[in-house]
């Protein structure tokens, strides 16, 4: 398992690095397509007997979120979600009152915003000056506090850490990567990229949380639909969703804090 692990990261974080350093259309299609597998994903671990989310319009939002970054910038297509919420609560009409169908359109709506928003944090995020040093860094600090918190965890751990979510995750293991992340994100920000220390010290832990938590988020959908992994699209990780969730969570506040660091409070104003 291991060595599968090690494998798929030699052969895509080189694929990843290119298409951010790059950015533009490359950055976009990499990002489209991962968003894609992992909103198919999620729809598909998500339907049973009792939930039946419509994954077309839940993707149809996903893409309108990508549509409306760079480098297509489509300023219309916001108005997707509005126009796809009402159409997917409205076919549910079609069901005839069905058990399920306002857990099925609100998980619709809920997972296409779960997934599409980080994805446009990405693609804003590289716009920005110093855009791909920024997602560079959030990418190594979730992944390598991953890895950290995995070693340590296993070689260390006593303390539960959520045993009722995912039960081989220790507090020892968290705190491990914490740090870790906390680490990766601070020091390249004030000392390469200077970055003033406090918005480094804001993106470091929020980071470091969102790292924690984001793993954690994707466990409970997977216990809540009693299932072990997304996928088996990437060996050794699974599918495309486990190997993203924490980055989803992470990337989203280095957007935040990039955005705040480049305009000010006012540009959220």
């Amino acid at each position: 398992m291991l060595g599968k692990r090690i494998l798929s990261a030699v052969i895509l974080i080189p694929i990843v690095v290119a298409a951010v350093w790059l950015g533009g259309y490359w950055l976009w299609v990499l990002a489209t397509l991962a968003a894609l597998l992992a909103g198919y994903e999620l729809y598909r671990l998500a339907t049973s007997q009792e939930l039946h989310p419509n994954w077309f319009w839940g993707l149809v939002i996903v893409v309108s979120f990508l549509l409306h970054s760079p480098p297509i910038n489509l300023r219309a297509a916001w108005l997707v979600v509005p126009i796809a919420t009402l159409t997917t609560l409205a076919l549910e009409v079609r069901h005839h009152n069905r058990p399920g169908s306002l857990l099925s359109w609100a998980l619709t709506i809920a997972g296409s915003l779960f997934i599409g928003f980080p994805f446009y944090a990405i693609l804003n995020l590289r716009v920005l000056p110093q855009g791909a040093y920024w997602i560079v860094v959030t990418m190594a600090a979730t992944w390598l506090g991953d890895t950290t918190a995995y070693f340590i965890g296993s070689r260390y751990g006593k303390t539960p850490f959520f045993k009722d979510i995912s039960p081989h995750k220790t507090l020892e293991g968290a705190i491990a990567g914490g740090l870790t992340s906390l680490l990766v994100v601070v020091i390249p920000l004030v000392v390469f990229m200077q970055i003033p220390w406090y918005w480094a010290l804001a993106a470091g832990v929020g980071i470091a949380i969102g790292a924690i938590f984001g793993d954690l988020a994707e466990s409970v959908i997977k216990r809540q639909l009693h299932r072990k992994d997304s996928g088996n699209l990437i060996p050794g990780h699974g599918g495309m969703l486990d190997r993203i969730d924490s980055l989803m969570y992470t990337v989203t506040v280095a957007y935040l804090v990039a955005h705040l660091v480049t305009h000010g409070i006012d540009y959220f104003m």
